[in-house]
């Protein structure tokens, strides 16, 4: 049995191109792609679950941790789905 490993497909200008999960996470329409995920989500989430009270005016230490977290997960879970998508098994040798 031939040993396999795991590449990611990444989309690019020139066609789709086999990278490593390191290379695949950083790769930078990928993360750009996340980022506009996590703007949107994370900014409908932080209306939804702290808007009123931002717009209390009350800011309670809380938040601090709360709201960047609210747009982290958006962001873990666009990646995530889109790197387990772009799994490809190859094998070695």
């Amino acid at each position: 049995m031939v040993p396999k490993r795991s590449l990611y497909e990444v989309r690019a200008p020139e066609g789709a191109l086999l990278r490593c999960l390191r290379c695949a996470l950083t790769y930078g329409p990928l993360m750009r792609r996340s980022l506009i995920v996590a703007l949107i989500v994370g900014t409908i989430l932080t209306a939804i679950n702290q808007g009123n009270i931002i717009l209390r005016g009350d800011f309670p230490q809380s938040l601090y941790w709360k709201i960047p977290l609210t747009y982290a997960v958006p962001y873990c879970v666009a990646t995530t789905g889109a790197i387990l998508n772009g799994r490809r098994l190859i094998a070695d040798g």
